[in-house]
């Protein structure tokens, strides 16, 4: 049997526009939900950061919280746990991964219920190092899914990776990055895909795939791709029985395209899985300390010592301007709590470290990376979130009753963090 684990990740930053927002809802988010729900069988492991959950419950799109939380009740999708702001947690300090890891539970929590209890764990980006083993072990998860190039040994189909720290240990998954980012580039369609499986299966025991890709490529980044893909997949891995009863929606889409959904049923030798249920098929291999990386890294980036190009590049100028900014913003924050001795200056903090956590969302540096993506206005935003960071850290010293001497310490870091911001904004209006 080939067991085939499809992973699911919606992410939006807390910098995106509305319209963009519903945008997406429209052409993917819930067509999405539509299709899992046209086919009871089919699963999915979902990764949800919890600033898209609050955001789409803002926004009036609380139908997507509600669609996934059904399709969970139902056993159809479990959830995976994450960072809520979607930063990159190698990069960012340590307090602050359980920070985000602690906060994203929360919210998730409150708006899916109990539904939402994660037993593994979406690194942003897949973005890994050893750092970040603990707080995910802390925070009770049994599993952690990671790219296909930080598999350090032989590829594991029939048996499962761990990795660990102090004595505690963890399973390790990896995606299939080559299969991925096929579906994810509209390389293969759904025969070719079932095809694949079987051609990794050629005749062994039981095995295990596993496909990770953003869920917004069904329907946002390649129009219809969840009827087109996924439905054409899920169709033809349908256990026997009536078609489409009581679906009318779902045969409209049959209608619709006719020719893509004729091998129905036909693939009964792989069964979809959530990748949960992989722990309770194959056995545990050998511990293993996974490549530092994510999923947007080659070999060659690894062994150029550069494992997260798109949001720390070493030879990206822009990016160590990112980064030095945000250091000093961090910095500002912890001095603002540290000093900070009456009402006016305790508000003023707690201000700064609220406004932190959202700064340190991946997107600002991945829209500087220029590999090949460049967008200035996703990158100024980052800024002005940061900025506004400063202003409350700042001013919650500057009313504190701390020595001027301290003072005049945080102000220098205010004039730094500003001549970088200058800086910044000038590649913005001259790259």
């Amino acid at each position: 049997m080939i067991y085939w684990a499809p992973l699911l990740h919606f992410y939006q930053p807390p910098t995106q526009i509305y319209p963009i927002l519903k945008k997406i809802c429209d052409e993917s988010y819930r067509p999405l939900i539509r299709v899992l729900q046209g086919y009871p069988y089919a699963k999915a492991t979902i990764n949800m950061n919890a600033v898209l959950t609050e955001m789409l419950w803002e926004h009036g799109q609380g139908a997507v919280i509600r669609g996934l939380q059904e399709l969970a009740q139902r056993g159809q999708v479990e959830f995976t746990g994450s960072a809520k702001y979607h930063p990159i947690l190698p990069l960012i300090p340590g307090e602050e991964v359980e920070k985000q890891v602690r906060r994203n539970h929360l919210t998730n929590r409150h708006f899916f219920g109990s539904v939402y209890s994660p037993r593994g764990f979406f690194p942003p980006e897949m973005a890994y190092s050893q750092d970040i083993v603990p707080p995910i072990i802390e925070s009770r998860h049994e599993w952690v899914i990671l790219s296909g190039v930080a598999c350090p040994s032989k590829w594991p189909m029939d048996f499962i990776y761990e990795t660990g720290t102090d004595g505690e240990k963890i399973a390790v998954f990896f995606r299939d990055d080559i299969l991925s980012n096929k579906i994810s580039f509209q390389s293969v369609n759904g025969s070719g895909f079932i095809e694949h499986l079987r051609q990794l299966h050629s005749g062994q025991g039981d095995i295990y795939v596993i496909t990770a890709m953003d869920a917004e490529t069904f329907g946002h980044h390649i129009q219809n791709w969840e009827k087109l893909f996924l439905a054409e997949v899920y169709e033809a891995l349908e256990p026997a029985g009536p078609l489409f009863t009581n679906l009318p929606h779902m045969k409209a889409v049959a209608e619709q395209h006719q020719g893509l959904f004729s091998f129905r049923g036909e693939a009964k030798d792989i069964e979809i899985v959530t990748i949960s249920q992989l722990l309770d098929i194959f056995p545990r291999g050998p511990l293993i300390e996974p490549r530092t990386s994510s999923w947007s890294t080659s070999l060659e980036d690894i062994e150029h010592d550069n494992p997260f190009p798109l949001w720390k590049d070493k030879n990206n100028t822009t990016h160590s301007m990112q980064w030095e900014h945000l250091a000093l913003c961090h910095d500002l924050v912890e001095r603002a709590a540290r000093l900070s001795d009456n009402q006016q200056s305790q508000q003023y903090s707690n201000i700064a470290r609220g406004l932190l956590d959202p700064a340190l969302h991946s997107c600002q540096f991945w829209w500087a990376s220029k590999r090949p993506w460049w967008d200035i206005n996703m990158v100024s935003r980052g800024l002005v979130q940061q900025e506004e960071v400063i202003l409350n850290a700042f001013r919650a010293v500057r009313v504190s009753g701390c020595p001027d001497a301290e003072k005049t310490k945080a102000y220098y870091q205010v004039i730094i963090a500003r001549d970088i911001r200058t800086k910044i904004r000038e590649r913005l209006l001259w790259d």
